[in-house]
């Protein structure tokens, strides 16, 4: 028995496919298919059942894996031990972060954290925050940067900092005269949201107190993953959207003058950094958590939790 062959094992379950199992592992897919089958006699078991489609672990074979994972997570421990006790800081970190952060949050800290671990290899994902969670539990990723709270089993949340909600709004729209808005005063017929499947889109549903089915008075109903594409309709079109203030940081004088503040108590998104509970890696994490908190503008540092919109 050998660490490859439980990675090869741990790979499997998670992609329930021989070649993609392969191809994540590096090697092509009848050397994973061999040791796998290897194992299998060694152990005098069958760990996945190939008659079904997309393949599946036996019951026996559920039980193999979920000790593989374990045996793999206490060898990168191991290796985490041995690298602090040289006093070096290397490795791979595997990220995953919501759409939402990624474009604002990834160029403030990147290229300051790769110059400071030169030796740390970050591997990056934009993606929601359901692939997020399910990533992390199937230990396919190290950490996730998303929006919380989750209120997740198993689910382990470091809050980085609060990040205010705010109007964006067209000068064709009545709200352009106001100074401060109130969620009620947005009309949710004139509200361009971010597709389904986005914790930003839920909140903004759960500040304006909406579940919004169409858009009455447009020509069309209009959905993207992009805040910047809801920034330009805004722009071109009569209309509202909201969004997250490490948005508006690099923004031109002309369109913060489109920027409107919600009246206290100032809704807010709560960001922070995830792991599983017993996760490896911690001291990579801890220097991740730092370089963010370091990148991060005081202002948003110091926003309070007083309101914070739940996703």
């Amino acid at each position: 028995m050998t660490f490859t062959q439980l990675e090869y094992i741990a790979a499997l379950d998670t992609f329930r496919h021989f070649t993609l199992a392969a191809d994540h592992c590096h090697v092509t897919q009848p050397t994973l298919s061999m040791q796998v089958q290897k194992l299998e006699e060694e152990l005098g078991i069958v760990i996945f059942d190939r008659s079904k489609q997309p393949v599946m672990p036996t019951a026996m074979g559920m039980e193999v894996i979920g000790q593989a994972r374990n045996i793999l997570t206490q060898r990168d421990a191991l290796r985490e031990l041995i690298e602090y006790k040289k006093g070096t800081l290397t490795g791979e970190l595997r990220i995953g972060i919501i759409p939402t952060l990624a474009p604002y949050l990834l160029p403030l800290f990147i290229q300051q954290f790769a110059q400071q671990h030169a030796k740390v290899k970050l591997v990056i994902s934009e993606i929601t925050t359901d692939s997020i969670i399910h990533l992390l539990k199937e230990g396919t990723i190290d950490a996730g940067i998303l929006v919380t709270p989750l209120q997740q089993k198993g689910i382990k949340e470091h809050v980085l900092f609060y990040e205010e909600m705010l109007v964006y709004v067209s000068k064709k729209n009545a709200l352009y005269q106001k100074n401060y808005v109130l969620a009620q005063d947005i009309d949710p017929n004139k509200l361009w949201l971010l597709e389904e499947g986005h914790c930003f889109r839920s909140q903004i549903e759960n500040l304006c107190e909406l579940r919004k089915q169409s858009l009455t008075g447009s020509h069309f109903d209009y959905e993207t993953g992009s805040i910047e594409t809801l920034r330009r309709m805004v722009d071109i079109n009569d209309g509202i959207t909201i969004m997250p203030e490490l948005a508006t940081l690099n923004m031109p004088a002309k369109q913060l003058q489109l920027i409107r503040k919600f009246k206290n108590p100032v809704p807010v998104r709560e960001v922070s950094l995830v792991v599983q509970r017993d996760f490896v890696k911690k001291r990579l994490i801890d220097a991740l958590r730092e370089s963010i908190l370091l990148a991060v503008p005081e202002k948003i540092r110091k926003n309070k939790s007083s309101n914070i919109i739940a996703i």
